[in-house]
């Protein structure tokens, strides 16, 4: 029989979810510092009904935990990343605010700017800065400030840089995706000088014209520095969609590569 009183059920096994942090660079507007955006869904139930949240849903047993995320950011948001990565396990008892217990295992995603300009507004679904979020139900603010955290110590990554500006790319969109996962401004004149010295791009050949600006040369990363195996898994029924599927580093792991030197550098010019 099943028990109806909820300190009851507290004393019970917690029930098991899956909750995702999907970031996006805003598009360019103006000269201002650009930012990164993420999605929140307004809950309609209890507990904190009516209150923003990240997407997330419960577990299922015939699905696997990235399965799990993959089919209810879709369900929820309409978005389909091809980068998603586990980020952390969240189980303190007293993140349902006396409810029954829930353990999140989350993860973040990356998505293009295009990704989310073909988007359809959803009633439930609204996308906000991640320096002007809302007050969020549970503990998601954590999640959203762990996995800003780590999105800052993988700029080594060229692959996880690649997901967010596109490919190829100019030094100004590289700049400005620094700048806004950094949230402060950085020299560009220093910034692009070090970037060409690195030896991570290489030219295409190609050219953008962004405004009334001279055309500006494209770029994309040298082959050999896109730092994993490149091995993906497609979620059931998603025939057709690669996602990068990249274990994620330890939360104290050092960022010291190429890329993420430059950026410590940058900032301490």
């Amino acid at each position: 029989m099943n028990r109806g009183n909820v300190s009851e059920r507290r004393c019970d096994p917690p029930q098991v979810g899956v909750t995702s942090v999907i970031l996006a660079l805003e598009p360019a507007r103006g000269h201002g510092r650009r930012r990164l955006w993420l999605p929140l869904v307004r809950r309609v139930r209890e507990p904190f009904l009516g209150q923003w949240a990240l997407p997330g849903g419960p577990l299922r047993a015939d699905r696997s935990l990235e399965q799990s995320a993959y089919e209810t950011l879709a369900s929820t948001t309409d978005l389909r990343p091809r980068y998603l990565e586990q980020l952390y396990t969240f189980g303190d008892p007293v993140r349902s605010r006396g409810g029954v217990p829930m353990v999140s295992v989350c993860y973040w995603a990356l998505v293009g700017q295009a990704d989310v300009a073909q988007l359809e507004p959803r009633h439930n679904v609204q996308w906000f800065a991640d320096d002007d979020l809302p007050p969020l139900a549970f503990d998601h603010r954590t999640i959203v400030d762990y996995a800003l955290w780590r999105l800052r110590h993988r700029m080594d990554s060229p692959r996880v840089v690649r997901q967010l500006v596109g490919e190829p790319f100019t030094l100004r969109q590289l700049h400005a995706l620094t700048e806004a996962i950094r949230g402060e401004r950085i020299d560009v004149a220093n910034y692009r000088r070090r970037m060409l010295a690195s030896g991570l791009l290489e030219e295409t050949g190609g050219v953008s014209r962004e405004g009334r600006q001279r055309p500006a040369a494209l770029y994309r990363f040298r082959q050999g520095t896109l730092d994993d195996d490149g091995t993906s898994w497609v979620p059931a029924g998603c025939e057709g969609e690669r996602l990068e599927r990249i274990s994620a580093a330890p939360a104290n792991a050092p960022a010291d590569d190429a890329l993420s030197s430059l950026t410590t550098a940058l900032l301490h010019d």
